[in-house]
């Protein structure tokens, strides 16, 4: 391979590497949502009622330069509570004693894992 086929090559992989990047992060929020479902479904998580927390979990991905980004996260209110437990009273005078169910910190590590994989499976297929 000649320097300038090289320098063609890599011009190339850096045109599509953005596009592999952000369907790197879309996969990677998804499977995170996922695992996260998966652990707000029982114990050691939060019991499962209508389901309506379970499914309030959702991701924000954009667009950035060279890549991309995304928040994964839900606007239900007892989400911190039910992440972290809470006790004392509310703003409301009502006194709670409510345990930490974890499920988001447990996913942390695989959907850490998970991006680490797709990153390297988007260079490699930017550079194919």
């Amino acid at each position: 391979m000649t320097p300038d086929e090289l320098a063609d090559r890599l011009d190339a992989a850096a045109d599509a590497l953005p596009d592999a990047i952000e369907r790197a992060v879309a996969h990677t929020a998804m499977v995170g949502i996922g695992r996260i479902r998966a652990n707000a479904s029982g114990r050691p998580g939060p019991n499962v009622i209508t389901g309506r927390y379970r499914s309030s979990w959702a991701a924000d991905g954009r667009r950035i330069p060279y890549g991309a980004e995304c928040t994964i996260g839900t606007r239900e209110p007892r989400g911190r509570r039910l992440e972290f437990g809470f006790y004392g009273p509310d703003s409301l005078g009502r006194v709670y004693a409510q345990p930490p169910f974890p499920h988001v910190g447990p996913a942390i590590p695989f959907i850490e894992q998970t991006l680490k994989t797709q990153m390297g499976q988007a260079i490699q297929e930017a550079l194919s």
